[in-house]
This record gives structure tokens, C-alpha cells and sequence, in this order.
């Protein structure tokens, strides 16, 4: 592999004057951390922060750095995508990420021969991109469900491992998925999510890999990943199957006048079909905010997972396949060639008109952050799987540190995917570090964060009905309107410990749209909104949100 360099924002070497200001503003939140200099500087294999059942539960949790990435893009691998993997790096590297995923779909052509061929142009993407961890993954077709993004650390069987999986158990290429012939081998095709869940676990566990992590997919555009499914793959190895897309990509797919008056965004324009899981409402096809029901809804599926008690971490990312706005198209079969038999799609081709497309450039509107205290391809990996993660859309922040302190305490308590051990009646404090917007987006807004809630949910321990998607106890328990303020402050909120545990997890918008949650204004009085079919703006409508920290309760002694 070559030899990685750190970011420019990262980089001592780089000089103030040659980073933009929201480069400029990444250092100084990164010098700000203690981190800048030989501190952050890459070391392979990383020193990986520790995970989160490892913490010191009083409140240890280190200063961190957040990268920015997209852990859902395709290329000309894929049957249904355009772009090169240079063109994709080179967007992503210009719109800030320090980490990408590639996940191509999985197909009978990639199988045979794309994803080999495809291991090569990993290799020249990370040598022409070394200041970008660039990782080579999949998109697979769950068993009995929708798609997961599939990916392994940098090594000598990543690629092998990927093609083994691919054969032995995606739904797509076995026929077992819920919209094939013989479907109605549910209980098969769920199981066979389960091992194969189970079978990449093993891979990290005898050390054929250094690491792996599943996530799954715009889990409600279809409504087939069932509460039951969502448990069970968590359940199968939650040190593997760590969370799901809190916003699905394709956010620019209802800009008005774009792509036709039923487009929603994420492309979210189906409605329940024979395949759907019966228990979702018809109103969990739609997006919120651009974010997926399943996380929008205060007091809904996430929420009914975490009030277990364990952690289940969101993201967001571009699923990039065609660009709004873009001009490009693809380019054209040789005679007697098809995917099936190269297992890749000819070069794109120039149009200079603009071509059908609902997506966005890697890091051009979502972005996902990941907390760590190193740079490097494990410390991204193990920074998610210990849930340090928060999401905006828009490039709506900077920067977000979350802290939870007992009074008590004098020390830096825990953060994003933690837990805090406290005693019943405690006194605690959440500080809420906000650093705003320093530029214009890509759409030439200078974005400005209006509102931060604060939504807490008692845990109850693992559910009784495995296809319960309420949690009842959790509402939001405090909003701060933060409209003008600028540059870096801090945000003091006050909680209490009752008599049960509980977790906290952070949302917040550009006040632009919001009313009522889905589950009424009692839980939820300024939430994110569905939008009309064909006027989804996603630049007028900017959230983010973040994981939770846990607070375990005990007895006063």
C-alpha cells in the first residue's frame, strides 16, 4: 500500500495560508484537541481508540479529531453507476472527505471479474490520493432484506475476503431475497443474514482480516428490513454489524423542477408492497428532513433500539451513481461486451448537457464524522464501531464535541457512543461544543445552525417483542435556540439521573422546517417535516444529528 500522508488541514507542514476557511478551521478544532502535529500523525497499524464497552466508565474518554467520509459511493463497477474512481476521489478530496468507501453492488459480473479488476484501481486511487484513506468495499444484497454497505481494513485478503462473501451469501446472487422466485423462504433467507453476519466476524476474529464492519442501507425505502431483521443482524456480531444510514443518499432527488413531481428525497417514492414488513405505517416510505423514518421519529424504531440499552450507530452518506447537475453519461459498449462478461461499464463520456441524476458529489451535501485520536484506516473503523459519530447534511457545522459530566467530576467525561455510571438523583452536565459554518456550501449558502435539541429515552434492556419499533419514554427534554451565534461556544445542559438508566442523543436544524414529530408535539413540538412530491430543496432543509451517550444508573450508596 502506499505510503499515507495526513490531510492537509492536518498537516504541519501545509501552511496556514494554503487551506481554506473550512480547512483553517478544521486545524484549529484539531490544535484546539491537543491532536496537532506528530500527536495525530499516522501510524499503520493506527492506535485505535479503545471500544466503548472498554471505557473507564466515570468519564476518561480522550480528545478527539473528527474526520469526515462516506462509506457508500459507486463507480463504473457497478451496474447502475457512471463515474471513474478518480473522478470520485478527486470530488471527494474537493469537497473535504478524509475517508471513502467504495461499495459496489453485487452482480454475477462483479463476482467473476469486477471486483479483482477493481482491487487495482483501489490501489491507484490510494496512490494518486495519499492524503485520503480510500477503502474498497461492497454493497450487498441482505438475505430476506434490502442492501448493507460490506467493508475490510487495507490488507492482503480484503479483496478476497469481499469475493467470498459475495458468492456464499448475497441475497441477490443466491436467490434468496424477498423479491425473487420462491421467496416465501423467509425464515431461510433470514438465517442466511444471520451466518453471514457471523462468518465476516469470524474472518476479524482468526485475524484473515484486520477488521470488518457492516452497515445497513436506506433501511425503510422498500419497508423489507423488519425491526426483527435490524436486532437479529446487530445481535449476530454487534462488534460487526455496528448501526444503519440515519439519511439514505440521493438527497438531491425532488430539487424542484428536476426530476418530475413524485420524487421524494433518497429517492424514498415506493410504497408498501407484498415484501414490506406489515407493522410500518405508510407514512415510514418517506423522508424527514432527508432523514430516514426510522431515525427521524423521536420515539421510533432507533430510539426502540437504543432504549435496549446498546448502541446502534447512524450516518449519512452520498450513494453516489449520477450526479444532479452533472453532464456526463455512459460511455459505450464494444461489440459482444456487457457487465455480466467484464464486470465493469465503459468510461463516462462529456455531454455538456445535463444528465438524470438524484445524487450528490462524496461530501458534496452529507457527510458523516467519525471521532479518533489517530489518522488511519483502523482508527476510522474503530471510531465507528465505538459509535463517535455525528451527521449533517448541507455542511451545516464545523465542528461538534459532546461531553457528559457527573458535577462531581473534574475530568473530560464521556462522549458520542459512551457510557456514564452514575448514581440515582446525580447531578449531570452536557456540554455541547458547537463550532459554526466557516464558508458557503457547495449550493453558495453560508449555512447557520438555528435550534439544538436534546432527546433523551429511558433504557428497559433488550425488548420483549423483537418487532416493537416505539420507545414511549423518549421525547425531546430541551431545545436551545442558537440563531446568530457564531465561531465556537459551548451549550451547559443540565440532566438529572432518575430512577432508571437512560441515553441522551443530540439533533438540530437550520430552523427553516420543522413542526410537530410524527409522534405528536408531547414527544416531539419542532421535528423534522416530510416535504411535497417534487419540491424537496435539500439545501433549504439542513439537519444533524448525533449518536447517543448511555448513562448507567445505580443505587445511591
Amino acid at each position: 500500500m502506499t505510503e499515507q500522508q495526513l490531510p492537509e488541514w492536518a498537516d504541519p507542514s501545509v501552511p496556514p495560508a494554503d487551506l481554506d476557511p473550512q480547512g483553517l478551521s478544521r486545524r484549529q478544532l484539531l490544535a484546539g484537541a491537543g491532536l496537532f502535529g506528530t500527536t495525530f500523525a499516522l501510524g499503520w497499524p493506527a492506535a485505535a481508540p479503545a471500544a466503548a464497552g472498554e471505557r473507564h466508565l466515570g468519564g476518561s474518554d480522550p480528545h478527539l479529531a473528527y474526520l469526515v467520509g462516506d462509506h457508500h459511493i459507486h463507480t463504473v463497477y457497478s451496474h447502475d453507476a457512471k463515474y471513474t474512481f478518480s473522478q470520485l476521489a478527486a470530488e471527494g478530496a474537493k469537497y473535504g472527505l478524509d475517508w471513502m468507501v467504495f461499495t459496489e453492488h453485487s452482480n454475477f459480473g462483479h463476482a467473476d471479474f469486477g471486483a479483482a479488476l477493481e482491487r487495482q484501481e483501489i490501489l491507484r486511487a490510494r496512490a494518486e490520493n495519499p492524503r485520503r484513506l480510500i477503502f474498497q468495499g461492497l454493497e450487498w444484497y441482505i438475505p430476506a432484506a434490502e442492501h448493507c454497505t460490506v467493508f475490510a481494513a487495507p490488507g492482503p485478503n480484503e479483496v478476497d475476503l469481499l469475493t467470498r462473501f459475495e458468492r456464499a451469501y448475497d441475497g441477490k446472487l443466491l436467490g434468496y431475497t424477498e423479491g425473487s422466485p420462491g421467496h416465501a423462504g423467509t425464515a431461510r433467507n433470514e438465517e442466511h443474514a444471520v451466518k453471514a453476519i457471523q462468518w465476516l466476524a469470524e474472518q476479524r476474529r482468526t485475524g484473515y482480516v484486520d477488521d470488518v464492519l457492516v452497515l445497513a442501507n436506506h433501511p425503510m425505502r422498500l419497508g423489507i428490513d423488519s425491526p426483527h431483521e435490524l436486532r437479529a443482524w446487530r445481535d449476530a456480531a454487534p462488534e460487526i454489524m455496528i448501526g444503519m444510514e440515519g439519511a439514505p443518499g440521493a438527497q438531491g432527488a425532488a430539487i424542484p423542477g428536476w426530476r418530475g413531481t413524485n420524487s421524494i428525497r433518497g429517492e424514498y417514492e415506493n410504497k408498501p408492497s407484498a415484501q414490506s414488513w406489515p407493522g410500518y405505517p405508510a407514512d415510514a416510505y418517506l423522508t424527514y428532513g432527508g432523514f430516514d423514518w426510522a431515525t427521524a421519529t423521536v420515539g421510533g424504531l432507533w430510539d426502540a433500539m437504543l432504549a435496549e440499552g446498546r448502541l446502534f450507530s447512524i450516518t449519512t452518506n452520498s450513494d453516489a451513481h449520477r450526479i444532479v447537475f452533472d453532464t456526463w453519461r455512459n460511455g459505450d459498449w464494444q461489440p459482444g461486451q456487457n457487465f455480466d462478461n467484464t464486470g465493469r461499464l465503459p468510461d463516462p463520456v462529456n455531454t455538456d448537457t445535463p444528465q438524470p441524476g438524484s445524487d450528490f458529489w462524496p461530501g458534496q451535501f452529507s457527510r458523516t464524522h467519525v471521532g479518533v485520536t489517530r489518522y488511519g484506516y483502523r482508527s476510522v473503523m474503530a471510531g465507528l464501531r465505538a459509535g463517535r459519530v455525528w451527521v449533517d447534511h448541507g455542511h451545516l457545522l464545523d465542528g461538534l464535541d459532546v461531553r457528559l459530566k457527573r458535577d462531581r467530576d473534574h475530568g473530560r467525561g464521556v462522549t458520542l457512543g459512551g457510557r456514564l455510571r452514575v448514581r440515582k438523583g446525580e447531578r449531570l452536565t452536557l456540554y455541547v461544543t458547537v463550532t459554526s459554518a466557516s464558508r458557503p456550501n457547495a449550493a453558495g449558502i453560508l449555512p447557520e445552525l438555528a435550534q439544538v435539541d436534546v432527546i433523551r429515552g429511558t433504557v428497559r434492556g433488550p425488548a420483549a417483542d423483537r418487532d416493537n419499533w416505539r420507545a414511549p419514554d423518549t421525547r425531546v427534554v430541551h431545545t436551545r435556540d442558537v440563531s446568530g451565534r457564531k465561531g465556537t461556544y459551548t451549550l451547559r445542559i443540565p440532566l438529572i439521573a432518575g430512577d432508571e438508566s437512560f441515553y441522551v442523543r443530540l439533533r438540530g436544524s437550520d430552523g427553516n422546517r420543522h413542526g410537530a414529530g410524527y409522534l405528536g408535539a408531547s414527544v416531539d413540538p419542532h421535528g423534522p417535516l416530510t416535504h411535497a412530491s417534487g419540491d424537496g430543496d435539500p439545501w433549504a432543509d439542513t439537519w444533524f444529528y448525533s449518536n447517543p451517550v448511555f448513562v448507567d444508573v445505580t443505587e445511591a450508596r
